[in-house]
């Protein structure tokens, strides 16, 4: 018995000694490994590919990319009322849409024959007070004024690099509902300021036949 428990000891000793110097060799590999070819950070690599005095961008945490959105008290009153404009050409009408319903809606005049105002997907794209005009044939300039054909308000949404069209005021109301522009959408004036005030640039404006 006490033979049985000398042997059993021993043999444990001897694989302690076979087992610490394996771990002690891994340990210094481990260490040889690092101290030789160190594994380059993040911080290490970003100046390679940043410009001098550049920071690099912080990322909004992953499934978090609300941090990174504006908040909607931020946007502008009218970019969170307004999601497009419809133009409908035979109701000569425009209806200012929030979502799916019909916020308001005013009437138009529209493009004449030959003149005819473009159907499709447009975004505003310019916003004037008291714009001035140019006569498209004759090239004299209107200013602002109680004579400018174009009223005291113009939003703009298509060009095609030359000429523009848009929603204006005018100085013949009693025209208002006729396809008599060369174009544009013409608005009785206090219905144009109101339009005015509620679009942003970018809001859509979709015209339809």
């Amino acid at each position: 018995m006490v033979r049985d428990k000398l042997l059993s000891r021993s043999l444990r000793l001897l694989c302690l000694s076979i087992v610490i110097p394996i771990l002690y060799g891994q340990q210094q590999v481990a260490a040889s490994e690092k101290t030789s070819s160190p594994v380059p950070t993040p911080k290490e690599v970003l100046p390679q590919n940043q410009l001098p005095g550049i920071e690099a961008p912080k990322l909004p945490p992953l499934g978090d990319p609300d941090l990174y959105l504006p908040l909607e008290e931020d946007l502008p009153p009218e970019a969170t009322q307004i999601t497009r404009l419809v133009i409908k050409l035979s109701e000569r009408r425009v209806y200012v849409y929030q979502a799916a319903q019909v916020l308001n809606s005013y009437p138009i005049a529209i493009g004449k024959v030959g003149w005819e105002t473009p159907t499709g997907n447009f975004e505003v794209i310019q916003k004037l007070q008291d714009p001035a005009w140019e006569h498209p044939w004759t090239g004299e300039i209107i200013p602002p004024g109680p004579n400018n054909p174009l009223g005291d308000r113009w939003i703009g949404f298509w060009t095609n690099g030359k000429n523009y069209i848009g929603f204006h005021g005018t100085t013949a109301e009693e025209l208002v509902g006729q396809a008599v522009s060369h174009g544009c959408i013409r608005m009785l004036n206090k219905d144009v300021r109101d339009l005015f005030e509620k679009v942003a640039i970018g809001t859509p404006v979709i015209v339809q036949p």
